[in-house]
């Protein structure tokens, strides 16, 4: 394993789906649940703080909820998405609002990038991934083997 340049991870037919929005963004993506219930329904879900009960109460779709972000509920979802427990994020961010958490936010983009995880953050991003033929099909994503990238960083600064 860490000869290969990358890892194989295998997305199963029912995702592990994180629900995620910026307080000004949560009605938007309460709508967009609302509107794509009926594929939604066939997936585990999980949200940070409000977001979670917002869809649980409004939508009535089982929402495992976590930590408010600026409590760490980002850094909750991007430790689950190390862990192998998360396969897919919508995250409806507000770009024009300072955010106290901004670094979580942004730790949680990045992680989601280094373990090769599709992530919306906004309704029409969220909408082709949503209608993309992979919702009903396995997918392999490929994640770059660090350990190996690691080993020759630390091999160019022996030479």
């Amino acid at each position: 394993m860490i000869k290969d340049d990358f890892i194989n991870f295998t997305i199963g037919k029912q995702k592990h789906i994180a629900l995620i929005a910026h307080d000004s963004k949560k009605a938007e993506l309460v709508d967009w649940v609302m509107q794509h219930r009926e594929v939604l329904e066939n997936h585990i879900l999980c949200g940070t703080g409000t977001t979670a009960r917002l869809i649980a109460d409004k939508v009535n779709l089982p929402v495992k909820g976590y930590n408010s972000g600026p409590l760490g509920g980002d850094q909750q979802i991007g430790s689950r998405i190390v862990e192998g427990n998360i396969d897919f994020v919508v995250f409806f961010w507000d770009p024009l609002a300072a955010q106290p958490h901004d670094p979580d936010v942004k730790a949680l983009l990045r992680i989601a990038v280094v373990y090769d995880i599709p992530i919306a953050n906004n309704r029409a991003t969220a909408d082709f991934m949503l209608t993309s033929t992979f919702m009903n099909t396995e997918y392999e994503r490929k994640v770059e083997n660090f350990n190996k990238t690691m080993e020759a960083r630390l091999e160019s600064f022996k030479k």
